[in-house]
């Protein structure tokens, strides 16, 4: 099992950081608290989704955590079949970054073969699940961390009936 210095590192020599991304990471080097918060763990999948805070790390929402939830996501929707994967997704967005994040997780369910129905405005959060259930779609993701503070940012899953799916 890595320690959180180990993925600290793994984060700082990944070719897929962006400079601002590495000076962010690099700046909290001497912040041993710091880097333990944004490393010790994944974040973990609990009531229908994800919720951090956005910052770099494991630990926190970003694209990378969400570019690696949307790759378990659509496993399991390819493991439900061609149909599945036509009928695809809706995804929605409404908070700092969710528009970023929104077309992240699109960009990785199309490059595995999932039709994408990606909002073009804000909307409210009940319209996702109408919105699966209007267009048929298999699942449905939603950018947003509901309640928290605004620092924060969020990874929720729908399934075919409009209903956020358990932790299982």
């Amino acid at each position: 099992m890595r320690s959180y210095r180990d993925e600290y590192q793994k984060w700082l020599d990944s070719p897929a950081l962006t400079e601002e991304e590495w000076a962010e990471l690099d700046a909290i080097s001497e912040d041993e608290n710091e880097i333990k918060n944004r490393f010790f763990a994944p974040l973990e999948f609990g009531t229908a989704g994800l919720r951090g805070t956005m910052k770099l790390g494991l630990h926190n929402m970003n694209i990378h955590v969400i570019r690696h939830a949307t790759q378990a996501f659509a496993d399991v929707i390819c493991a439900e079949g061609e149909e599945a994967m036509r009928k695809g997704i809706a995804d929605h967005d409404c908070r700092h970054n969710s528009r970023l994040f929104a077309e992240e997780a699109a960009c990785v369910m199309a490059a595995n073969g999932i039709h994408v129905r990606l909002f073009d405005a804000l909307r409210p959060t009940p319209e996702l699940s109408f919105a699966i259930i209007h267009y048929g779609t298999t699942a449905g993701l939603n950018i947003t961390a509901s309640h928290n503070p605004k620092e924060y940012n969020g990874y929720k899953v729908y399934w075919s009936d409009g209903a956020q799916l358990p932790p299982q």
